[in-house]
């Protein structure tokens, strides 16, 4: 039993911000070079995908048995 409603926008969001994380991460570290342009358009795009994932996910038909709706007593 799930605890909460998921929702994948907010995960694909999360995920695009840790990764724009983990690059500036690797460049501090030495790893490699990172021009300090590059986040802007690394969080745009992803939150146009969230969005995108969050707009398909609020269309998609959700059957009646997972919408949490108490059916009326016969």
């Amino acid at each position: 039993m799930l605890r909460h409603e998921f929702h994948p926008g907010k995960l694909v969001a999360g995920l695009s911000l840790l990764a724009v994380a983990v690059v500036y991460a690797g460049d501090a570290g030495g790893i490699w070079e990172t021009p300090w342009f590059v986040a802007l358009p690394m969080v745009m795009v992803g939150l146009l995908i969230a969005g995108v994932v969050a707009a398909v996910h609020g269309i998609r038909p959700r059957s009646s048995g997972r919408s949490g709706a108490r059916r009326p007593p016969d």
